[in-house]
């Protein structure tokens, strides 16, 4: 059973991270869907849609939603299913999490989460004119 990937995020966030990590990535075999949400958008329809795209990207082995801002639209979306046992949400989005998560296709729901938290928190680093450091 495979873990179903779904980034939720203002805009096209979302959209163009998965984009840029299908650059990188020769290929990933992990399902992947995008909900964009815009300013004008209706939250009653989003969770609509939330419900409709998990149907979609379930492939038994449970959901990891990406959320781009903890507290945001996206996010507080997000999190009227996390009481479920088969989600588990990520916020703080960037390319070194996404990257992580799509390398690791055979791990389970919950080591997935860990990959996406440590490929986040691992790909911030700050950089001097000397060279980069952690």
């Amino acid at each position: 059973m495979t873990v179903g990937i779904l980034l939720i995020s203002h805009n096209q966030v979302g959209a163009e991270l998965i984009n840029a990590a299908r650059q990188m990535l020769s290929c990933y075999s992990l399902p992947v869907k995008v909900i964009s949400i815009g300013i004008h958008d209706n939250t009653d329809e989003i969770k609509l849609r939330l419900q409709q795209t998990l149907e979609e990207v379930d492939q038994g082995g449970g959901t990891l939603i990406l959320t781009d801002m903890f507290g945001s639209t996206p996010s507080n979306i997000a999190c009227d299913v996390s009481e479920r046992h088969d989600i588990r949400i990520v916020s703080g989005l960037n390319l070194p999490m996404l990257i992580r998560v799509l390398n690791y296709p055979n791990l389970t729901l919950e080591e997935l989460e860990q990959k996406a938290i440590t490929g986040g928190q691992d790909g911030v680093a700050r950089c001097h004119h000397t060279g980069c450091t952690k």
